[in-house]
C-alpha cells in the first residue's frame, strides 16, 4: 500500500510531500543552519549527513517529508514506525514560520494520515521537556504528556479522528 499519497498530505494551512534527492539543496541549507537545528539535535549537519538522513534513503525505516504552505517549502516532518501499529514521529520547522500554527496543522494531518492510511494506533513524540515552545506546538496538535525518558518528554496524540486524510491540492509539490 502506498504510505503517502502522490499528492502529499493536506492539513488546513499545510501539506506534507515526500522529501526527495532533488530537495537535498534546500534541506542541505536548512540543517546547515543553526537556529533551524536548534530543537533538532543542536548541531548543524553536513550535506553528506543531511542525504544520508533526510532525502528519503532511509525508506521505509523513516519516511522523510517536507512541510508545504500553499507551494513553499517551510519545514521539515518525518515518521518511524516502532511496531506494527505505531511509531513516532519529528518535525521541524523554518524560525520565521514557528508560532502560526502550521506545525500543530502539519502534526494533526500527519497523525491523521498515519492512523486511517499506514493503520497506526499509537503515534507519540519526544520533545526535549525543557522547549515549551515545541511542548506547547505538540499540545495544539492533541498530543498529552504520558512520561519523561532523559530529558525528554514522551507524548501521546489523543483518540483518533474519523476523518480519512485529504490529498494535497495538486499545486502542493515542491
Amino acid at each position: 500500500m502506498e504510505d503517502t499519497p502522490t499528492g502529499g498530505i493536506a492539513g488546513g494551512t499545510t501539506s506534507l510531500v515526500p522529501a526527495a534527492e532533488e530537495r537535498l539543496p534546500l534541506l542541505a541549507g536548512w540543517f546547515a543552519d543553526p537556529e533551524f537545528v536548534r530543537g533538532w539535535g543542536g548541531r548543524p549537519l553536513t550535506r553528506e549527513e543531511v542525504a544520508a538522513k533526510y532525502t528519503g534513503r532511509r525508506r521505509p525505516a523513516v519516511v522523510s517529508l517536507l512541510v508545504l504552505v500553499g507551494v513553499e517549502p517551510v519545514g521539515y516532518a518525518q515518521y518511524v514506525p516502532a511496531g506494527p501499529r505505531e511509531g513516532g514521529i519529528d518535525m521541524v520547522l523554518l524560525p520565521r514560520v514557528r508560532g502560526r500554527g502550521h506545525g500543530p496543522d502539519a502534526a494533526r494531518a500527519l497523525v491523521q494520515h498515519l492512523r486511517a492510511v499506514v493503520g497506526w494506533d499509537r503515534v507519540t513524540v519526544d520533545p526535549e521537556a525543557s522547549d515549551r515552545r515545541a511542548v506547547r506546538a505538540w499540545s495544539k496538535a492533541g498530543f498529552r504528556p504520558v512520561g519523561t525518558r532523559g530529558s525528554r518528554l514522551l507524548m501521546e496524540c489523543g483518540p483518533a479522528h474519523d476523518d480519512p486524510p485529504r490529498a494535497a491540492p495538486a499545486d502542493a509539490s515542491p
